[in-house]
């Protein structure tokens, strides 16, 4: 873990709303769709690779985030992908869908639809996110 550093590509299109030690927990800065990114603390580039330990708390916190969103934004459909095509650090999509949202049913990631969540937005997510998933 002494060796973590965050992508540049993730620093420059997410917004950070968690820090602890274990992971990172980032929101896509697009409010086309709600789109969250887990981000385990290590240098392993496939969750298979992930301690069981790490692995663990990975796999319940995407099960807390997936809840999150359905309830959040009513959401009839949630993506989970750890694709890694272009940025190679291990990094979990969690992402709430429906057929109303900008493209789908066509995956999210590459489109140049874009809308950057306002301030006010940004803190109610993360106020959001804290007081429904008991976060700090």
């Amino acid at each position: 873990m002494n060796d973590f550093q965050l992508d540049k590509r993730l620093q420059n299109d997410c917004i950070l709303l968690q820090e602890c030690n274990e992971y990172l927990l980032l929101l896509m800065n697009n409010s086309l769709v709600p789109w969250f990114i887990l981000v385990p603390k290590t240098t392993v580039k496939e969750l298979y690779e992930l301690p069981a330990p790490l692995r663990q708390i990975v796999e319940s916190k995407i099960d807390l985030f997936s809840r999150f969103i359905l309830q959040q934004f009513e959401m009839s459909k949630i993506n989970v992908a750890a694709i890694g095509n272009v940025v190679s650090q291990l990094h979990i999509h969690v992402i709430g869908r429906s057929p109303s949202d900008f493209c789908w049913p066509d995956v999210v990631w590459g489109r140049p639809e874009r809308k950057p969540y306002k301030p006010n937005e940004i803190e109610l997510i993360k106020q959001r996110v804290c007081e429904s998933l008991n976060l700090k």
